[in-house]
């Protein structure tokens, strides 16, 4: 489901800051896709404190060397993903009373008087669980594979966000099938009358079902070896 979140962000957030007001002098509009940069300079920037900030307080707390357990890593980025969906269904539909508020509901080309920075946090969000998640699961698989296949390991992590984005696919087309049924699809051409703000929500819950089922299996989970990340820490046995 994490995959599934993330692929919002060249999909449905682009949407949205379709809609919405771009302009920064009288001659330049913010193109709606380069928004996707808040999140890169996030991912940096976070990286930085992370390493500098989080992990020194972490490991004064735990008293282990990487602060937080790899599984902790990744939950903690798959708790963030939660958020960034709750965070974007919010903004979906204050943009949406805003449309409706100003008889814009049938013309989804105009510009809803909304400015697009509303749509920063859930950008920022998303940067935020990608350093816990993305990374997490780089070192998951890097760690806990035989050394001969490490390489298989990488591919592995690749692939769960390739499914991911092929999930986010078929999701659609089952909410679109599903919300049509009712005679108001929630992710119609219109989105000024569509609900997207539903499906976020259901993404939300989605992520909250898949987070509640991580935590079970993570639990359970031993590591074949003592963990020494690529980043040169050693030392936890399991989660906590």
């Amino acid at each position: 489901m994490f995959a599934v979140v993330t692929a919002q962000l060249g999909t449905y957030f682009t949407k949205q800051g379709s809609t919405m007001v771009r302009t920064i002098t009288p001659t330049f509009h913010i193109p709606p896709a380069s928004f996707q940069v808040f999140t890169g300079l996030t991912i940096l920037v976070s990286v930085l404190l992370y390493e500098r900030a989080l992990v020194p307080i972490a490991r004064a707390i735990t008293g282990r060397p990487s602060g937080i357990t790899i599984l902790q890593r990744i939950g903690t980025g798959l708790v963030l993903s939660i958020l960034a969906m709750a965070v974007a269904a919010s903004v979906e539909a204050k943009r949406v009373n805003i449309a409706r508020d100003n008889g814009l509901v049938d013309e989804p080309k105009s510009v809803v008087p909304m400015a697009i920075w509303w749509l920063v946090p859930q950008y920022v969000i998303c940067g935020l669980a990608d350093v816990f998640t993305v990374v997490g699961l780089q070192e998951l698989f890097y760690d806990q594979m035989p050394v001969e296949m490490r390489s298989v390991g990488a591919a592995a992590y690749i692939s769960v966000i390739g499914i991911g984005s092929f999930l986010s696919s078929g999701l659609i087309c089952i909410v679109q099938g599903v919300s049509s049924r009712g005679g108001r699809e929630w992710l119609g051409d219109n989105i000024n009358r569509a609900n997207l703000e539903y499906f976020y929500w259901v993404l939300a819950a989605l992520s909250a079902v898949n987070f509640c089922g991580y935590v079970c299996l993570a639990r359970r989970f031993v590591y074949k070896r003592a963990e020494v990340g690529f980043q040169g820490r050693s030392g936890e046995k399991e989660l906590e």
